[in-house]
């Protein structure tokens, strides 16, 4: 058709195309011309344009859209990828706490004269008028779940790699749709799948992954996002939802901060795991590249969270999280201090470079979160306290999970202490253990180094713990780790660590209440919400927080990984009992570190 863009007109011509589609009808007994054509139908959903005029009025339209925000950039590395812009396809994976992050990236590519992505987004915001100039201006819009659509998958696959082929940049999220706890999700693998076949397939092609973070001060829609988390239904977006949500981005909020990771030459990488790993690609010959995929994807997703700054959002949500009361302006300052020389020396680095100590800096926090109404103040007394709203402690957590990433190694190391303050005369060897133990309970919702090199990192993070050190860690007794953790500061694991310990512990729980017997995984999810909120109400939970699908789906996991939900693994009953045992003897131990706060 004369509206096909090139690559659509380009995959329809291809014979190599031609014939995948028919080896495909082969193998689904359908006629041939008939799986062509719906090929052809769904190459024409996908199918996105640069078109110059079509680009302005875009972005036009999305910085008024994005007018709640100021948008900074780190335009040091944008000028450094300006070169590599010329020599490559650029992947940019982002991450996804807005509907206004596909946005964000476009506009950070034309400020710094870079090649503009097609930005791959969910066909859920294919809605007219909007997708119509939304498709000449770069946007590929493809649909969620495929599991039952081979044609669409095989489709969507060849023109990935028809974009790669022709050296486009490409722009997605690495998370697959936006995180409602404000950490950064698990990855998803299917499009970088796609880019690793389409470079298998074509030996000239060249593709690098540049990991993009972006983290705003506060967003409008985290209070809807929260409510989904615990269970609410979504609103489906239409034309009436895209009006209230640009009504609300007349609302200021502060800026929002986009930055570059460091990139990663995708062909290299891939050369590196598979040179390093031959015997596991023997035993895996049927998907002989899929721990190569995973592989970069969390490497992507470890680069975010490095390139993510920390908000002072964030570390004042994080204060009055602590707090659970509320707090004068001396306060909050008290309880930011030691955080505050913890990201310091770790050369952590704040957002805007705002100073977290300052007093006009944190002031002026507190009264944009009590304006968005995360906040309440009271004034009536000798002093203005501040404290969390009424139902926003999920907002608060929200914030506050943006940062969490730089305090999960340290509260890893606070719990590894308690275990060598309770253990034989080897602290060190204890504390390494129990931190290793800690990583694999928490994989799937944290992102960690290589073992080998976590261990290094536990044994920087004792040594931070350990008062006065200057040579690196040593061995150590367990009364050394008893006196370090009366005198350490911050010590974080019960605000960091307890929410998802806690809905881990429900998990477990609730799979233990079943013994040996069958769970189905949705049944479970809702037991746990109704059996949570009994146990928010009782007290026997620290925070709502953990009252969460988003935090019982990857102890779920876990115990998927396990064999925990599948009926036939041998004493199955006595396997989810010892995973209840391991998860109540992790929160005791959370609240050993409490009460050395």
């Amino acid at each position: 058709m004369s509206s096909d863009t090139p690559e659509v007109d380009q995959l329809l011509a291809d014979d190599g195309f031609a014939g995948r589609l028919a080896g495909l009808a082969g193998s689904l007994g359908r006629d041939p011309g008939e799986v062509t054509a719906e090929a052809a139908g769904h190459l024409r959903e996908m199918g996105a344009m640069h078109s110059p005029r079509a680009m302005r009025a875009w972005s036009r339209f999305t910085t008024w859209m994005f007018r709640a925000h100021d948008l900074v950039m780190d335009a040091d590395a944008a000028r450094r990828l300006q070169e590599l812009d010329r020599r490559y396809s650029l992947l940019f994976l982002f991450s996804h706490r807005s509907y206004l992050d596909g946005a964000a990236v476009p506009v950070a590519l034309d400020r710094h004269g870079l090649s503009p992505a097609y930005t791959l987004g969910g066909a859920n915001l294919s809605f007219f008028p909007v997708n119509r100039l939304a498709r000449r201006s770069g946007i590929v819009y493809i649909r969620r779940s495929t599991q039952h659509q081979p044609v669409y998958r095989l489709t969507l696959r060849a023109y990935i790699g028809r974009l790669i082929r022709n050296r486009k940049n490409l722009s997605w999220s690495i998370e697959g749709g936006r995180t409602r706890t404000g950490k950064l999700r698990p990855p998803t693998y299917g499009i970088l799948r796609y880019v690793v076949d389409a470079l298998d397939a074509d030996p000239d092609a060249e593709a690098l992954v540049v990991p993009v973070s972006i983290v705003y001060e506060q967003l409008h829609e985290v209070g809807a996002m929260t409510a989904e988390a615990r269970g609410a239904r979504k609103r489906p977006e239409d034309v009436r939802w895209l009006v209230r949500f640009a009504r609300l981005q007349a609302n200021r909020l502060g800026r929002a901060y986009l930055d570059f990771g460091e990139p990663v030459p995708l062909r290299e990488r891939m050369a590196e795991l598979r040179d390093g790993d031959r015997q596991s690609r023997q035993d895996r010959r049927d998907q002989p590249d899929r721990h190569v995929v995973e592989r970069i994807a969390l490497d992507v997703s470890h680069r975010i969270n490095r390139a993510t700054p920390v908000t002072v959002t964030a570390v004042v949500c994080l204060a009055l999280l602590a707090a659970d009361r509320a707090l004068t302006l001396d306060g909050v300052q008290r309880t930011i201090a030691p955080m505050a020389a913890y990201i310091a020396s770790r050369r952590w680095p704040v957002a805007g470079a705002a100073d977290l100590t300052d007093r006009d800096t944190v002031r002026r926090t507190l009264h944009e979160l009590v304006a968005s109404g995360v906040l309440t103040s009271y004034d009536g007394g000798t002093e203005t306290v501040w404290v969390i709203g009424p139902g926003q402690h999920l907002v608060a957590a929200f914030y506050r999970n943006t940062a969490i990433h730089l305090l999960v190694d340290r509260a890893i190391g606070e719990l590894a202490l308690v275990a060598a303050a309770e253990g034989g005369p080897d602290g060190l060897a204890t504390a390494t253990g129990e931190a290793l133990r800690l990583r694999d309970l928490l994989k799937f919702d944290f992102f960690f180094a290589r073992r080998r090199d976590f261990a290094e990192q536990m044994a920087l993070e004792l040594a931070i713990i350990e008062p006065g050190d200057g040579v690196g860690l040593r061995a150590f007794t367990p009364d050394d780790a008893r006196h370090w953790l009366r005198h350490a500061e911050p010590l974080v694991a019960p605000l960091v660590l307890r929410p998802f310990l806690d809905a881990y512990h429900l998990v477990a729980d609730r799979l233990a209440a079943a013994g040996g017997g069958p769970v189905e995984e949705a049944p479970l999810l809702d037991e746990c919400l109704r059996v949570g909120r009994q146990w928010a109400l009782q007290g026997r939970l620290a925070s709502e927080e953990s009252v969460s699908l988003e935090l019982f789906k990857p102890a779920l996991q876990l115990a998927r990984h396990r064999g925990l939900l599948d009926p036939g693994t041998p004493d199955l009953a006595r396997r989810r009992a010892d995973f209840l045992g391991e998860l109540r003897e992790t929160t005791r131990r959370v609240g050993v570190v409490a009460g050395n706060r």
